[in-house]
């Protein structure tokens, strides 16, 4: 996947914010470029992909027009992004956006990201599209329980964090072994140097993250039954509509647009009218509904969880009635350190 970041990797004039979906990580970065000089760098591994607006809840055009924005729309949702990718990109826009005299500021919610970025990659070995075919294919014919339980035999503590439904790392964890002939946890377990032993400065974090578990809940809730008004549905109908996506593919398994597929597939078993005026009847929008704010919330959990084992992360309350002062306040504070 690629190599611990080299030493200056991430020059000093950049800050990171992050947080959980629905967090207001947009408001807050147009906030901070109101009163300093910078360009954003998307840290989400949904917003690189063109076409898909709606659902991934893409900054509007007038806030892209008003502060340059750097990795959104940069791919076809055909197309895959890695860690490995964004890492390179990042740290080249780093460099290019401090050369202008602005600061960087990192956005976003795709945790992994973050965490390739400040403390590297594993040296895991590169996709291979016959092995990846070939296991495709075994599990067209045995399902992916059966992967999932051939996984726990070659690489049980893999095994054990994946549900025996998550093919795509499932898939992942077996390419590894049959390329390498080593279990996926042993390419984690490889020891890395601390970024301060190898002299990388990391950047400051600031993490959005709520008191009250139920306030991000109910913002996830009114921001999905949003995304369906601003006519989400047509946007999965449209790339459907396609006929080269399918729901194996990273950009097709992004949280609302997975559970989109799997409702649109059902009701078309169904003979229902999946082309009508709303796209789907009442009973299947509301499973829709039901399954997005569900995967959203569990999206959320997991994002929360990696962001608490950041060492040195800066939190705000974004629940708080002064959550925005409060992050342009430790942001004025850290560039008069820089």
């Amino acid at each position: 996947m690629g190599t611990p970041a080299s030493p200056d990797a991430v020059p000093a004039r950049c800050i990171a914010l992050a947080g959980p979906t629905a967090s207001g990580k947009t408001a807050a970065a147009l906030a901070i470029a109101r009163h300093h000089p910078l360009e954003i760098i998307s840290v989400d591994s949904a917003l690189v992909y063109r076409g898909m607006d709606i659902g991934t809840a893409k900054p509007s055009h007038a806030e892209l027009a008003a502060v340059p924005h750097h990795l959104i729309d940069i791919r076809d949702p055909l197309q895959a992004y890695s860690a490995a990718e964004f890492v390179a990109d990042a740290q080249r826009l780093v460099g290019e956006i401090n050369a202008r005299g602005r600061l960087a500021l990192l956005v976003g919610g795709t945790m992994l990201y973050f965490k390739a970025l400040f403390e590297g990659l594993d040296p895991m070995p590169p996709a291979d599209p016959a092995i990846r075919a070939a296991l495709e294919a075994e599990a067209a014919k045995r399902g992916w329980p059966a992967m999932h339980a051939e996984l726990a035999r070659i690489d049980p503590a893999t095994a054990a964090r994946l549900p025996p439904a998550d093919s795509q790392r499932i898939q992942r964890a077996l390419e590894v072994f049959r390329v390498s002939g080593q279990p996926l946890s042993s390419f984690h377990a490889t020891k890395k140097r601390a970024p301060e032993d190898q002299g990388t400065r990391t950047p400051t974090l600031i993490s959005l993250e709520p008191q009250d578990r139920a306030w991000l809940h109910a913002r996830i809730a009114q921001r999905f039954d949003a995304m369906l008004t601003a006519g989400f549905l047509a946007e999965m109908q449209a790339l459907r509509a396609r006929g080269d996506l399918s729901p194996e593919l990273p950009s097709m398994r992004c949280v609302g647009y997975r559970q989109a597929w799997e409702v649109m597939d059902a009701h078309d078993a169904r003979g229902m009218d999946a082309h009508s005026a709303r796209g789907l009847d009442r009973p299947a929008l509301a499973e829709l509904r039901d399954k997005g704010i569900f995967a959203t919330r569990q999206l959320a959990k997991r994002q929360l969880t990696w962001l608490r084992a950041m060492p040195g992360r800066q939190v705000v309350a974004c629940d708080a009635h002064d959550a925005l002062p409060q992050v342009l306040h430790r942001v004025a504070r850290l560039l008069a350190q820089k």
